[in-house]
């Protein structure tokens, strides 16, 4: 497992590097002129203009500006001030505070999917064919078939008029105006858990070990959570971290629509206004969430069921 951990950690990390370095080059050939707003294309001479171009580095090669931002990050970890988004504050300051409310609001919205979601598919898979498993099947399907706009709207509309909730998210008021973007963020992510719970109950309910256990004469509450849910569960499982790592890293649609400072909008603002150190810190962020949310399932799988082993004779894994 030591040795599975180490190599997976340095494979992550030329990944990361190889990713963010691809990303870097991709933005250095970018054209110049967004550098500028449409304003002081109008204003500036050109004279003026390669000059700012020249103190921002952007007129270097994009070697040798991949190579600056390397350094700057490996050595002194400094992704450099944001230019757009927050003129001059670090862009890691940036990333934490919006990083923080995505966090708060992603975290709380996948405990609620999976309180709701995972034992949802448990009894749908119990009572299969039975009237709880179409009343889940109802919700998987209109979760899915209706687009995620109209549904959005659905909860506003209930959220404001029955309830009396903000319809737009409020640092002042954050528990209260939380509430509908948490209900929003979690629908989906039940409604998926519910689906896959169930399938891969149904699923291992088919095999013949089960059929065994019918014959010992083990009840169906044994059968069901002392051997089914717990295969069933594994390949489930291994999804949850990566899940987890992209729900923290914020919503686009939500956040818009409810117009929350997160991560969802930032990577997309950032491009748009050529805020470069903002896009290279965003991709070294989501680069790592997703490496790690896939090294941390591959753990948690070893976990929930000890006879998988992540490496096997040789140092192959398995």
């Amino acid at each position: 497992m030591f040795k599975y951990t180490i190599k997976r950690v340095l494979q992550s990390l030329g990944t990361v590097l190889i990713v963010v370095s691809i990303v870097s080059l991709l933005l250095s050939l970018m054209p110049t002129d967004y550098y500028f707003t449409e304003e002081q294309l109008i204003k500036l001479t050109d004279k003026q203009k390669e000059d700012q171009l020249a103190a921002a580095g952007l007129l270097d090669s994009p070697i040798v500006q991949l190579f600056r931002f390397l350094e700057n990050l490996i050595l002194k970890f400094d992704l450099g001030t944001s230019r757009r988004i927050q003129a001059g504050v670090p862009v890691i300051k940036v990333i934490g505070d919006k990083f923080a409310i995505s966090m708060r609001l992603g975290c709380i919205a996948l405990a609620i999917s999976l309180i709701l979601g995972v034992p949802m598919g448990i009894l749908q898979a119990r009572h299969k064919d039975r009237l709880f498993d179409h009343i889940g099947a109802a919700y998987t399907i209109f979760v899915n078939a209706v687009p995620r706009l109209v549904s959005y709207s659905l909860v506003l509309v209930i959220g404001v008029k029955l309830f009396g909730l903000p319809s737009m998210y409020s640092t002042r008021h954050a528990v209260r105006s939380s509430v509908l973007p948490i209900i929003c963020l979690a629908m989906g992510s039940t409604a998926s858990y519910a689906l896959w719970m169930r399938r891969y109950m149904v699923d291992e309910l088919t095999k013949d070990y089960i059929k065994l256990a019918r014959i010992k004469g083990l009840s169906t509450r044994q059968i069901m959570f002392k051997h089914v849910l717990r295969n069933a569960f594994v390949p489930m499982v291994q999804n949850l971290p990566t899940s987890f790592m992209l729900t923290i890293g914020g919503s686009l649609l939500v956040e818009r629509f409810f117009s929350i400072p997160g991560m969802g909008p930032l990577l997309t603002d950032s491009i748009t206004r050529y805020d470069l150190n903002m896009v290279r810190g965003l991709v070294l962020l989501y680069a790592l969430l997703g490496i790690f949310g896939l090294f941390l399932g591959d753990v948690l799988m070893t976990v929930c069921d000890p006879r998988i082993r992540l490496t096997g004779k040789g140092g192959d894994t398995r």
